[in-house]
């Protein structure tokens, strides 16, 4: 098995799949290709299971488990974050692979104002998309940046842990929920205790991870999460929403006082060579958006915002990256247009450049 890992992370895949009664498949520039002529059997599955999993007390109730997280790595082979789940009864292994490296913006060609982002002094920074965009990603390259630039505590609160940052200029401390703390809420009370000035958490799960984000914001940190949603609008709706009714007026003045970016990713397949990219929403915090924030109303002049302040703050939408990304010859157009937010607006956009 660990030869098939091999041969797949050879081959540039992203996702590894391990089902009992199919064969094993690797997510390969977004698609999932077979690896195998085999079909696995439950006890391979079983087997790699025990392999993956770190603690003892776990191994021995691999029968009870129906869902569980961990993170696993080989030398000479990479990391992965690991989740094992049962379907229809039966054994199944996702894992993701976690590059040894920690990327830099450059590599990853994200826009330069992320670096400008991951070097403010305090406020919240949010990275959102799908599963699979690239979330752990672009927040690892923030905290690389960070790191080779600031003297600074950064605390990270993730389940499980991905990416592992040596320290540099920077002190790293890296907590994994369910080993090094029994949960976000705790990790993150317990780390406005440990002298932090950034703490990254892993998820923006419920309200009182948020709650309690927003306080750490307002206390002087700098603080970094991911959301699933879509873009800089939702992203706001969705924290707001989370409040009861009678809370979320209260949110939308914390929010506004305390956001200072939402960067959304979407993968895209290259059409100049194998990989992906990500085309990246980018939300600058401005006066302007602070105040359209305040209110539900204001939403639908958020999105003109970004758009307007492209050139004077490094802000982006969607649309506008995805162009670039067109006339540069570095996506389809047909790809880009099925990622865009308005794709009837966003062709129309393109053929009046053209």
């Amino acid at each position: 098995m660990i030869e098939i890992f091999r041969s797949a992370i050879k081959a540039g895949a992203s996702d590894l799949h391990m089902k009992t009664g199919d064969l094993f498949r690797a997510r390969i520039n977004g698609e999932l290709v077979p690896m195998t002529q085999q079909r696995l059997t439950q006890e391979q599955i079983r087997q790699v299971a025990l392999q993956l999993i770190p603690h003892k007390k776990d191994r021995d109730h691999l029968d009870d488990i129906t869902d569980y997280d961990c993170s696993w790595g080989a030398p000479g082979i990479g990391r992965f974050r690991v989740n094992i789940l049962r379907q229809r009864g039966s054994l199944m292994i996702v894992m993701r692979v976690i590059p040894m490296e920690i990327p830099t913006f450059e590599k990853l060609e994200l826009p330069s104002v992320l670096a400008e982002i991951a070097m403010k002094e305090r406020g919240l920074v949010l990275v959102t998309g799908v599963t699979g965009s690239g979330k752990s990603t672009s927040l690892a390259s923030m905290i690389g940046h960070l790191n080779a630039n600031r003297r600074r505590h950064v605390i990270t609160l993730e389940n499980p842990i991905e990416f592992l940052h040596r320290d540099n200029q920077c002190s790293i401390t890296q907590r994994e929920v369910g080993t090094d703390t029994l949960s976000f809420e705790s990790g993150l009370r317990a780390a406005l205790r440990e002298d932090p000035d950034v703490i990254l958490i892993g998820e923006m799960r419920d309200t009182t991870t948020i709650d309690t984000a927003l306080k750490a914001v307002e206390t002087g940190h700098l603080v970094l999460s991911t959301l699933h949603t879509q873009n800089a609008v939702q992203t706001i709706s969705r924290i707001v929403a989370v409040f009861p009714p009678h809370e979320q007026a209260m949110v939308r003045v914390r929010l506004a006082e305390t956001l200072v970016a939402v960067v959304s990713q979407r993968l895209l397949p290259r059409l100049n060579r194998a990989g992906r990219i990500a085309a990246v929403e980018i939300m600058v915090v401005t006066a302007a958006i602070r105040e359209a924030m305040l209110s539900p109303e204001g939403s639908g002049q958020i999105y003109e915002l970004i758009e307007d302040g492209r050139q004077q703050y490094g802000s982006q939408s969607f649309d506008q990256h995805l162009m670039e990304l067109v006339s540069r010859e570095i996506v389809a157009f047909d790809v880009a247009k099925a990622a865009a937010n308005n794709p009837s607006d966003f062709e129309l956009k393109l053929k009046t450049l053209a």
